[in-house]
């Protein structure tokens, strides 16, 4: 695609967000299931959200540990590329799963980050995916410590440094 031809970022992600939204509504009128969908820009990355209406009935989109969230995600992500021609790195929530596992990984971070401020030893945290390492990270470095990742899918796990 030239220059010319490209839509501001802005707008290719609103139309990321729109398919993705246009999709996962087909899905819950199959699937005779109610949410409600937001979609909303962040940086630089759509985000939709399914917002539950009746408490627990998008429990099995969710799965456990979020497995089928992601399917979702993943499934989502290529309807979004087919509309837009563009590879998608949309990020789907359902019933506030992902929001609530943001919260517990900032808690853990931060509970490794006081262990590791106490002791001066590296931690490492149990294996995680590249979404769920990504929030450690960012709160790691903005205590000021230093992390990194080591192993290999789907082991990769976190180890939190003091700062040299």
């Amino acid at each position: 695609m030239s220059t010319e031809t490209q839509e501001p970022a802005a707008d290719l992600l609103e139309k990321e967000g729109d398919a993705a939204a246009d999709y996962l509504e087909g899905l819950l009128d199959i699937a005779d299931l109610d949410g409600d969908i937001d979609i909303d820009v962040e940086g630089d990355r759509a985000q939709v959200s399914i917002v539950e209406i009746n408490a627990g009935e998008l429990k099995s989109l969710v799965g456990d540990d979020g497995k089928v969230l992601d399917a979702l995600q993943e499934l989502a992500r290529l309807a979004a590329a087919q509309a837009t021609g563009e590879r998608s790195r949309l990020m789907l929530d359902i019933a506030g799963f992902r929001l609530a596992r943001r919260r517990d990984l900032e808690a853990l971070a931060q509970t490794a980050i006081d262990e590791v401020t106490e002791t001066g030893e590296p931690v490492r945290l149990a294996a995680m995916n590249a979404f769920e390492r990504k929030i450690v990270h960012d709160v790691v470095t903005n205590a000021g410590l230093v992390s990194e990742s080591e192993g290999v899918d789907p082991d990769r796990r976190i180890v939190i440094k003091p700062a040299s």
